[in-house]
């Protein structure tokens, strides 16, 4: 078991996300907000807009909210404008971590991050010091019951995409970001639109780190996750699904 999605989606199934749907609907209309503001307010025409529509679909966000934020976006009220910034640093073990942000007040943000990483026995790293060890990928996720296997393997794979990843939580496409939008397109035509479909952050390795460091680590990554201006975040840590089903309950 590596990587951070695979202990977002542990914790979502345990109800994380349901407790925290307020601050969840919050950070996803951030994203929106931006996606509008970065591009046409038409999400056909506007990749990042759809795939924060996406998103927030996938969270059960009601459409009203999503039709609001994008007429906010594309109003003339400026009052929101946030800033998209990448934290890099360290956690227990040695692992690396990235943290992308939203903000509209940069000195909060990278306060938090940072006493974030202090407090659990991580540190903060200038930018670039870890991102190496990562390929920026899009990823896009079908539930099991969504489609065929065999299908949506041989789909993906004509269609460029690097990897497919079969497990409990289902179907992993991975792609290479300039093919992002066009492998989407065509698994959409196949079946529908996906639970989640991103840019991210993909390790290139992971680092196996023991109990106590997974315990101060997940700790860490839990209050990154519940910031309200910390939109993703990525890691390369890898340990064992029973451990990690331990430490979170």
């Amino acid at each position: 078991m590596a990587g951070h999605s695979q202990f977002k989606n542990i914790m979502y199934r345990k109800g994380a996300q349901d407790s925290k749907r307020a601050k969840i609907f919050s950070k996803l209309i951030r994203e929106i907000t931006v996606a509008a503001k970065s591009g046409l307010p038409e999400p056909d025409k506007n990749p990042r807009l759809r795939s924060a529509i996406i998103a927030a679909r996938s969270a059960n966000m009601p459409k009203e909210n999503i039709e609001r934020a994008i007429k906010k976006a594309s109003g003339t009220d400026n009052s929101e404008n946030y800033e998209e910034i990448r934290y890099e640093g360290y956690g227990p073990g040695g692992v690396a971590v990235i943290v992308e942000a939203l903000t509209d007040n940069r000195n909060r943000t990278a306060s938090e991050v940072r006493a974030a990483f202090s407090k659990f026995g991580g540190s903060l790293a200038e930018t670039g010091a870890v991102s190496f060890m990562f390929d920026r990928v899009g990823v896009l996720q079908y539930s099991i019951d969504e489609i065929d296997e065999e299908k949506l393997f041989e789909t993906a794979i004509e269609a460029g995409a690097s990897d497919v990843e079969f497990g409990e939580f289902g179907y992993t496409i991975y792609c290479e970001t300039d093919k992002f939008g066009a492998i989407r397109d065509k698994l959409v035509h196949l079946a529908g639109e996906p639970k989640t479909a991103t840019l991210d952050w993909r390790p290139q390795s992971e680092v196996a780190i023991n109990e106590s460091e997974a315990a101060s680590l997940l700790k860490m990554l839990d209050v990154l996750d519940d910031n309200e201006d910390v939109q993703r975040v990525a890691s390369n840590f890898e340990i064992s699904e029973d451990m990690l089903l331990a430490l979170s309950g």
